[in-house]
């Protein structure tokens, strides 16, 4: 099939290109119209700005405290990676101004026309193993009512939108290593889709010693955190007196990173000003195929993404949009290892798109 670099989503696996054939998603690379990201919410160790983000070393930071953000009303039957989530998503609504900034009064838009996807692998492993744990030794009246639900997958996401009031779609993403992009790329598809105006888009991982023994990693080189965007559309957002902060340009899932350059940075577009990429060793610049552009890793200073990763990486490229306010940000999870590899362009929201 011939790819599609900016067709339209009108359907889950298919878009449509401009001759009105229908293409594979996994064969082409789609662009959702008019999406952009109108805030950047944050709960992570020592980072406070988007623009922090694109530190290359770890430095001393004490763990996020839910409690001292966001009051510790509601938080007591909550699991570490729902907490996080709770302190973006009020982060990231204040920051878009769909709450007010000094924290009075409720949402600034009808809650109907707001919708969650989380993307998370792991957050809520712990809570899933100690309820197994206690059914194995004993038997499920050892499970307490008020714990019980946090071993649901989607407790994450259901709880944002409880908590804020937001009704509009309610999407949970454990996906693996394109959890974070297709949780990004979802957004825009329902907001193109009409499903409702913006999305609450967030990534969060735990570090405690239930992941670490299943990744085989120390603490230190775990992600202990949360990362949100506000996906809207352009019109929306103009409608509210909302600033974008970058639009999203194509995105696309294939089968090596390769596969994803080239359909998400076709021969003969500009370089990016930047690639965010996961990959342990990628391509130097130069190589042939892959954009002569500088490479960040985000992880090096906040530790393994998993789920998060994603949106961990949007975020960084909305904070080098604000030192280099042109231009496009490449952005890439997985590698030639993994069952797929997935890969978004983001624009400056200064940046014409093709």
């Amino acid at each position: 099939m011939t790819p599609a670099p900016d067709a339209v989503v009108t359907a889950p696996d298919a878009v449509v290109t401009a001759s009105g054939a229908a293409v594979s998603a996994s064969d082409a690379a789609v662009t959702a119209p008019h999406a952009v990201v109108t805030g950047v919410g944050l709960a992570l160790p020592g980072a406070r700005h988007p623009a922090d983000l694109l530190r290359t070393t770890r430095e001393p930071a004490e763990p996020v405290d839910p409690g001292t953000l966001i009051g510790r009303r509601g938080l007591r039957y909550k699991d570490r990676a729902t907490q996080l989530a709770l302190c973006a998503a009020q982060d990231v609504l204040r920051s878009s101004g769909l709450l007010p900034a000094d924290g009075e009064g409720g949402l600034t838009v009808p809650g109907d026309s707001v919708g969650v996807a989380v993307s998370s692998n792991l957050g809520n492993l712990d809570t899933v193993c100690e309820v197994a744990s206690a059914i194995a030794a004993e038997t499920t009246s050892r499970i307490s009512p008020m714990a019980l639900p946090n071993a649901s997958s989607n407790v994450i996401a259901s709880s944002v939108a409880m908590r804020h009031g937001l009704r509009g779609p309610n999407l949970m993403f454990c996906n693996g290593p394109t959890s974070g992009l297709d949780a990004v790329y979802w957004a825009a598809t329902l907001v193109a889709a009409g499903r409702c105006d913006r999305v609450v888009v967030i990534g969060v991982e735990t570090a405690n010693p239930v992941v670490e023994g299943l990744l085989g990693e120390v603490a230190e080189r775990l992600l202990d955190g949360a990362v949100a965007l506000v996906v809207e559309s352009g019109p929306a957002a103009r409608a509210r007196g909302a600033r974008p902060m970058a639009a999203l340009g194509p995105y696309t899932r294939q089968g090596s990173v390769r596969a994803v350059v080239e359909r998400v940075l076709p021969e003969g577009r500009p370089a990016p000003g930047i690639w965010l990429t996961s990959q342990e060793k990628p391509p130097a610049p130069g190589t042939p195929g892959f954009p002569d552009a500088p490479r960040h890793d985000p992880t090096g200073a906040f530790g393994r993404g998993d789920g998060a990763l994603g949106v961990l990486q949007c975020a960084a490229a909305v904070g080098r949009f604000g030192s280099y306010p042109t231009g496009t940000a490449l952005i890439t999870t997985g590698d030639d290892t993994d069952d797929a590899v997935a890969g978004l362009l983001l624009h400056s929201a200064r940046e014409e798109r093709p």
